[in-house]
């Protein structure tokens, strides 16, 4: 791995609402390193895509983003205007956002839409050199007959075509790094494979980096280098691919594991983590996982873990860490 490309300090996003504060995400702390790939997973409500709206300053009122420091490429981009984070959108920074049938503007072609990022951040290309571009793009990203296909309309492709669309967009102007939070939202599970898989050819051939937002452990497991694990805005457990997989600290993360479900073993129900993620309005005193969790202790209930390492790069915030899969 290169040198660090993101470092991320203490990043807090609050919600203000008449019903109180919502603390989408709580202090985290995380770097990237330049041709890293970084998965971030947890429920829905975890603060993930939260972390990424924050990083990217898309957050609107009544959120409030803070933080210590957000470096990019060294400099603070936490302490940037809006007018510049306009530029680094897009050119340094791409997203690929979770929904393909809301991330395209009905009304527009394709190339229109493609154009559009090559006009705010190539402007020295000509009409010619856009176009040639434009198809580049989307034959990359495996759309057939990409000159053909220039003109059509969003409607006029499938799921997995328009979210091929999608990070033909994001890639137009070969940013450093690219945040695609859940891409595969909504698409069949052998689209699934081929985005996924696409995504990752295509981010090591840019030389760029990703942060990989799901909720899908099984998914991360093939493609990130590092992982971390988020619950109620919060970093329950942090560390490399393996640290993660297969010795997992934190309840949470080990009850995410069990239910994924693996070809080759017999046949049997899936484990389940009981409960629901509680409510960011009324978190449970102590850790917030200890409601669901079948290891919990008195300590637990009264009083908030702290992160501590269980092995270099392996951190975890739980009172008890798992070894070999169990309690202490």
């Amino acid at each position: 791995m290169g040198k660090t490309l993101l470092q991320v300090e203490n990043l807090r996003t609050y919600f203000h609402t008449f019903r109180g504060v919502v603390k989408a995400v709580d202090g985290i702390s995380f770097s990237l390193d330049e041709g890293q790939v970084l998965g971030i997973v947890g429920e829905s409500g975890s603060g993930k895509s939260v972390t990424s709206f924050s990083v990217l300053k898309l957050v609107e009122s009544p959120g409030v983003v803070e933080s210590d420091h957000i470096y990019f490429q060294g400099e603070d981009i936490g302490a940037k205007s809006e007018k510049e984070m306009m530029k680094i959108r897009g050119k340094d920074i791409s997203m690929v956002f979770q929904d393909p049938m809301t991330s395209l503007n009905p009304l527009y072609t394709i190339e229109k839409q493609i154009t559009e990022m090559l006009d705010l951040h190539q402007r020295g290309m000509t009409k010619k050199q856009k176009r040639e571009r434009c198809v580049e793009l989307l034959r990359m990203v495996g759309i057939p007959n990409p000159e053909s296909r220039l003109k059509s309309y969003p409607h006029q492709f499938s799921g997995g075509m328009r979210q091929r669309v999608i990070i033909a967009i994001a890639l137009a102007a070969d940013p450093k790094l690219i945040i695609a939070d859940e891409p595969t939202t909504a698409l069949d599970v052998t689209i699934q494979a081929q985005i996924l898989k696409l995504m990752e050819r295509l981010v090591r051939e840019q030389d760029a980096s990703l942060i990989l937002i799901t909720h899908d452990l099984a998914v991360v497991s093939q493609m990130a280098d590092r992982i971390l694990v988020m619950y109620c805005g919060k970093i329950v457990e942090s560390g490399s691919r393996d640290d993660i997989i297969h010795r997992s600290a934190h309840p949470y993360t080990a009850g995410l594991l069990r239910s994924i479900p693996r070809m080759g073993e017999e046949q049997r129900r899936l484990d389940s983590i009981p409960g629901m993620v509680p409510s960011m309005l009324d978190l449970p005193q102590g850790c917030c996982f200890a409601p669901r969790c079948k290891y919990c202790r008195e300590l637990c209930r009264v009083k908030m873990p702290e992160d501590h390492q269980t092995a270099e790069g392996h951190t975890v915030c739980c009172h008890y860490p798992l070894v070999g899969g169990e309690a202490e």
